[in-house]
């Protein structure tokens, strides 16, 4: 199992809309989130500067990176595009961090 976390940018206002959103997740959406190996994944605010910082464990073997190709993905990032900053498609910009430490 890898641990993988990221960052992403909240725009300001939209905090309550956010949570509400991913507090209602598409069932569709959970479903091909964890066909694609993604499990524990939490997302928190960093409320004094909009910062989104993501984590999630995934699977050896993991199909993250197809994700993109689905349409109920395409979907999600087309909805929530307007709370975040997003890429011409609607992706979320992310910013990968690398693990600095870790306690079992």
């Amino acid at each position: 199992m890898e641990r993988y976390a990221f960052r992403m940018k909240l725009k300001p206002g939209f905090e309550a809309e956010y949570k509400k959103r991913h507090n209602e997740i598409w069932p569709e959406m959970v479903r091909v989130l964890k066909e694609a190996g993604i499990s524990h994944y939490s997302i928190f605010l960093d409320e004094a500067s909009g910062d989104l910082f993501a984590f999630l464990n995934r699977e050896e073997g993991h199909r993250m990176d197809d994700l993109p190709k689905l349409e109920v993905v395409r979907k999600w990032w087309q909805w929530n595009a307007p709370l975040m900053d997003v890429k011409p498609d609607n992706e979320p910009v992310s910013i990968a961090l690398k693990e600095m430490f870790y306690l079992a």
